[in-house]
């Protein structure tokens, strides 16, 4: 039965009053809290490959809508990182934890990591020979022409193989097509400004940085060129040297550091601290 509240008496009306905004605060702290909570947390992560240690107890966190850069040299662990977020089978987990969405996540396989809303855009994506884009595509979504026209690819790459004889810029750009079909909750950007022209850089900037914005995704990218994040513009920065995270902070201020002083300079820091 509907009561409306001319039908109740004054005490009555203030109490369904005050009820209800308690029921609106109940919920607006709940979306705040939500919002506040980490979507990644790594803690204390050991990685081996083969016989060899690549990440050496990560500590790393992600708030949903925030775009984090991982800065290091070549070999610094940086591609090790990612691989295992996303759980390549070779990168054996030793030690630690993955906890994504709240879900802990160390132990489950590639697929269903995905399945939870994770998608990495690779440096160097492998070419599927004997696979189309469109049928690519139709994996995700049916509309597999809108979202190659919106990461600048046109309606004659659907009858192509995918990544087959594709540019650099193609095949990073056919990787923001993923991203718009996929619609994921976490995005991991290994090198995406390699090895892509300056005008390609430009529109895949722009693309991404409208696209995390407008959808509020939870982005963590790895770089040591840097170009990318003049359109992502982070604002937290980790430093990765040897498989260890040796200092994380504003990234405005990391990113001067290490190109006015080198990564020289983040090692002297790191053995400062110890």
């Amino acid at each position: 039965m509907i009561v409306s509240l001319e039908s109740l008496s004054g005490s009555q009306r203030k109490e369904k009053f005050f009820s209800r905004k308690l029921k609106l605060s109940k919920t607006l702290i709940l979306v705040l809290a939500i919002d506040l909570m980490a979507i990644l947390e790594i803690k204390n992560l050991k990685v081996k490959v083969g016989n060899g240690i690549v990440l050496d107890g990560i500590s790393l966190s992600l708030k949903r809508g925030e775009i984090h850069v991982v800065f290091g040299p070549n070999g610094s662990g940086k591609t090790s990182l990612i691989s295992s977020i996303i759980g390549i089978p070779s990168y054996k987990i030793i030690e630690g934890r993955i906890t994504f969405d709240g879900k802990d996540i160390t132990k489950l396989p590639i697929y269903k990591r995905a399945k939870l809303g994770i998608f990495c855009a690779f440096q160097n994506p492998p070419s599927i020979r004997g696979l189309k884009v469109k049928d690519f595509i139709k994996l995700f979504t049916d509309e597999g022409k809108n979202v190659l026209e919106f990461s600048g690819l046109n309606s004659n790459f659907l009858e192509r193989e995918v990544n087959v004889g594709f540019s650099g810029g193609e095949r990073k750009k056919f990787e923001v097509a993923q991203i718009f079909a996929l619609k994921p909750k976490l995005l991991l950007l290994d090198e995406i400004d390699s090895g892509v022209d300056v005008e390609s850089l430009k529109f895949i900037g722009k693309k991404l940085a409208e696209y995390i914005q407008k959808n509020k995704i939870s982005v963590l990218v790895v770089t040591h060129h840097g170009e990318i994040l003049n359109y992502l513009k982070p604002k937290i920065a980790s430093v990765m040297l040897n498989g260890e995270i040796v200092c994380s902070g504003d990234y405005k201020k990391i990113w001067k550091t290490i190109r006015e002083k080198g990564y020289e300079w983040c090692e002297k820091c790191k053995l400062r601290k110890k």
